[in-house]
């Protein structure tokens, strides 16, 4: 086996214990087709069950098997940054652990990328997934669109494969949020899709709800976009612009029809105004604070255990 595998997969795992055993006889039979050198990269995000038990079984029985315990549940964009940065291969295959991304898509995602592509994303043409599930997902992609001014297909998730250039040059850019498949986009690398099936989930349900979608997409908005901060700007001169009117307004009123109550008003508008500069200034403090805390030299994971590393080949 080559120091250097061909292809590093790395597979966050959450739960699923029912999943990856016939995950890593799929992806070896995958494998056959393009290459022996290969490692499987499992990384275990303290989820329901017990997958270290499984992922230690099948690393003893396959050196090309490694896995990671993270020391408690870092989510699974996180758990996916520790799978890149042990990751040695030429290429870089993400797949989730349900089986619900085919690893018989792997050698299409290769072959795809052999005509000159330095990253080819999976398109799930038909998505396997509960109607409120769709639903969810077509709302998170279409909020962040909207905030962080992109384009991402809901029918693109994780699945895809990435050169080693572009897998050296994103672990570069890894802060929190950490999100691989948007800091191949915000690097500038072109991202080329094939259209790949999409299975139903084996077991268990997804812990991506709504609320945490929506949450995720806060978090990568405000680190990656300056959208918020135009649209804090742009909600002050509104305000302070009717705040204006509504002064002039009391002036004309107070010196021709000799409105009574013209200094009660004024003191109203006056906290309004101000009150729209504090909402600006707070909203600004908190956006540039949330970055510098993030912006310590503080680990993003800590990973707590790994398989013992063994040099049997066989499978």
């Amino acid at each position: 086996m080559s120091d250097v595998p061909d292809i590093s997969i790395v597979v966050p795992v959450y739960g699923s214990d029912g999943t990856l055993e016939p995950l890593y006889k799929r992806v070896a039979a995958a494998m056959k087709q393009i290459s022996a050198s290969f490692e499987l990269i499992f990384v275990d995000d303290c989820g329901p069950g017990t997958p270290w038990n499984i992922i230690n079984n099948l690393a003893q029985r396959d050196a090309r098997v490694i896995g990671l315990k993270m020391s408690r549940n870092f989510g699974q964009h996180i758990a996916i940054s520790a799978g890149v940065d042990l990751a040695r291969g030429r290429w870089l295959v993400i797949m989730d652990c349900d089986l619900q991304d085919r690893p018989e898509e792997i050698p299409r995602l290769w072959k795809k990328a052999q005509d000159g592509h330095d990253v080819v994303i999976g398109r799930r043409v038909k998505r396997q997934d509960s109607f409120l599930k769709r639903m969810s997902s077509r709302l998170f992609h279409w909020f962040f669109n909207l905030i962080a001014n992109q384009k991402i297909d809901p029918a693109q998730a994780n699945f895809g494969i990435y050169s080693r250039k572009v897998v050296d040059k994103v672990k570069t850019l890894f802060e929190y949020p950490s999100v691989f498949p948007f800091l191949v986009r915000w690097a500038g690398f072109e991202v080329t899709t094939i259209d790949i099936r999409h299975s139903r989930r084996a077991e268990g349900k997804s812990s991506y709800t709504l609320s945490r979608k929506l949450l995720l997409a806060i978090d990568v908005i405000i680190f990656y976009s300056r959208k918020p901060f135009k649209i804090f700007i742009h909600f002050w001169f509104l305000m302070a612009f009717t705040i204006f009117c509504c002064g002039a307004w009391l002036s004309v009123c107070y010196y021709l029809f000799d409105y009574k109550d013209a200094d009660r008003s004024s003191v109203i508008i006056s906290l309004f105004f101000l009150s729209a500069a504090l909402f600006l200034v707070t909203g600004v403090l908190e956006i540039y604070i949330g970055r510098v805390n993030h912006l310590k030299e503080n680990p993003i994971y800590v990973v707590k255990d790994r398989t013992q590393v063994i040099t049997n080949d066989s499978l």
